[in-house]
């Protein structure tokens, strides 16, 4: 992994993918359902569409450790997004993504998670990437478990629900 930054505009960069922070253009034709010839067919799914209508509340979400456009470097195009749900709570930093359906079963789930959260653990104020899980999902448990992370807890009020965690050793605070 590799990174390249400008203020506020940090690419993580893995063999096969970029994983570039939104604009607010690509917010808003998400949201207006425009096309863009930089878009696999199926993107955005509805989770693009969801975080997407969110900047506007949590507009932190677009600096340098918020949410990104997944793009396949051998094609150009968005095949997904992913996510730091920043501020962190306590030096713990939740992480979300997906995967456009044309483009699952490539690995490109756990090389953006584990690039992403390498990435994370890298702010100050971070020691934690932590992730929950519906069991009933078993292709995003083998996502985390490939990216690196660990199951620590089940939620107390669902037996379907799990949470994962990859945590940087020098700054942990269990």
């Amino acid at each position: 992994m590799s990174s390249s930054s400008s203020p506020g505009h940090t690419n993580v960069i893995t063999k096969r993918l970029i994983l570039r922070p939104w604009t607010t253009n690509e917010a808003a034709a998400v949201l207006a359902d425009t096309r863009s010839t930089h878009w696999a067919g199926d993107f955005p799914a509805e989770g693009d569409r969801m975080v997407a209508s969110l900047f506007d509340q949590h507009p932190a979400w677009l600096d340098a450790y918020g949410h990104r456009l997944i793009i396949e470097r051998e094609s150009g195009l968005v095949v997904g997004s992913i996510g730091l749900f920043w501020p962190p709570s306590e030096g713990v930093l939740e992480i979300g993504y997906g995967i456009v359906a044309s483009r699952r079963g490539r690995g490109y789930a756990p090389e953006a998670t584990q690039a992403l959260a390498e990435f994370a653990l890298t702010a100050p104020e971070v020691h934690t990437v932590s992730a929950d899980v519906e069991l009933s999902n078993p292709s995003s448990v083998r996502v985390l478990e490939k990216a690196g992370f660990r199951r620590w807890a089940t939620e107390d009020n669902t037996e379907n629900m799990a949470r994962f965690r990859i945590t940087n050793p020098d700054r942990s605070r269990r």
